[in-house]
């Protein structure tokens, strides 16, 4: 069985000059499952998701993937794994089981929240995580009066409340976060996201870290600039703790044209990154645009589906990906 999946996925993952590469997409990794979180794996779900890359992939270092990619010279089967945003559980949960497997991986930090920051979406599911029962007035969000009840009401109210906040500006977001964390009389957690020491732990494990901005905004909103401005201090930040370069970048967000623009491509190829990651959901090519190179959300809750939007997104190819133009290309 494991010589038919691998042959299949090899079919549409062929290695060298036609290679492609297929760059998994995680944020958390939960010790348990998390009803307000259904999209984020447990330890349970991760672990035979990685176990599963390892029979049947090539899992390789991302900086490496990258350069092989554009080369010509991946194997078949090529992926990477990818982190965003820098939670504690991607070394606390996720990391022993990429050393279980010797896989490796790469987490994209936003450096503004290292060190007991939370970001604003964290604050709003986990002030509905942690809400008293009881009608809440949600009328400053134009979102009514809302009875917290039930875990279906608490997710679902969560959602409305995170799309109506996400492209406001990123100071208003966190304060209406703020304040409506202020407003459920929650108690929030410190202890979300990676702490510098734990940080340089993961990096001492040979986790490649990655630059993901300061303070995670929708670029696309911001004036150049301040946009500018975030992407060098979230790499600066980052290079000063761990005392190394930091070469890969991921716009926050990710959705081409929409989260970020050609103008935010511009600066991440003059910071000299070594390449930079969207969240469109395709594989890459070796003419992919190296600075817009595509992402593969995991949602699957079993192995077969799991291995089969694999085969999927290799046979999809690089669908809407851009391609490398002029120096950028190998």
């Amino acid at each position: 069985m494991k010589t038919l999946w691998r042959y299949g996925l090899e079919r549409f993952a062929p290695g060298g000059e036609e290679g492609r590469l297929a760059v998994l997409l995680y944020h958390r990794v939960l010790e348990r499952p998390d009803p307000l979180r259904p999209d984020e794996p447990d330890l349970a779900r991760f672990t035979w998701q990685m176990e599963t890359l390892a029979r049947l992939c090539n899992v390789l270092p991302l900086g490496e993937a990258v350069q092989r990619l554009r080369s010509g010279t991946l194997p078949p089967r090529a992926v990477a794994v990818t982190f965003d945003d820098g939670y504690a559980d991607n070394l606390t949960v996720a990391l022993p089981v990429l050393q279980r497997f010797g896989l490796p991986a790469t987490v994209f930090v936003a450096s503004g929240f290292l060190d007991g920051g939370i970001m604003w979406n964290d604050l709003v599911l986990e002030a509905f995580a942690r809400a008293r029962p009881g009608r809440v007035d949600l009328s400053p969000l134009g979102l009514g009066e809302v009875e917290v009840a039930d875990v279906a009401v608490r997710r679902n109210t969560a959602q409305r409340v995170l799309r109506t906040l996400k492209y406001l500006p990123m100071t208003t977001r966190l304060e209406k976060a703020r304040a409506l964390a202020e407003h459920l009389g929650a108690e929030l957690p410190g202890d979300l996201m990676l702490t510098t020491e734990q940080l340089r732990t993961l990096a001492q494990a040979g986790i490649e870290i990655g630059a993901h901005t300061a303070h995670h905004p929708i670029l696309a909103v911001l004036e150049e600039n301040a946009a500018r401005t975030e992407i060098v201090e979230g790499r600066e930040a980052l290079e000063e703790r761990l005392e190394r370069p930091v070469t890969l970048f991921a716009y926050p967000n990710g959705r081409p044209g929409q989260d970020y623009t050609p103008a935010h491509v511009r600066m991440v190829r003059e910071m000299d990154f070594q390449a930079a990651f969207t969240t469109h959901w395709a594989v890459n090519a070796k003419d992919s645009d190296p600075f817009q190179l595509a992402r593969v959300h995991v949602w699957d809750r079993t192995p077969v589906r799991f291995t089969l939007r694999l085969a999927h997104a290799f046979r999809r190819g690089p669908e809407g990906v851009p391609k490398a133009t002029g120096s950028d290309r190998s």
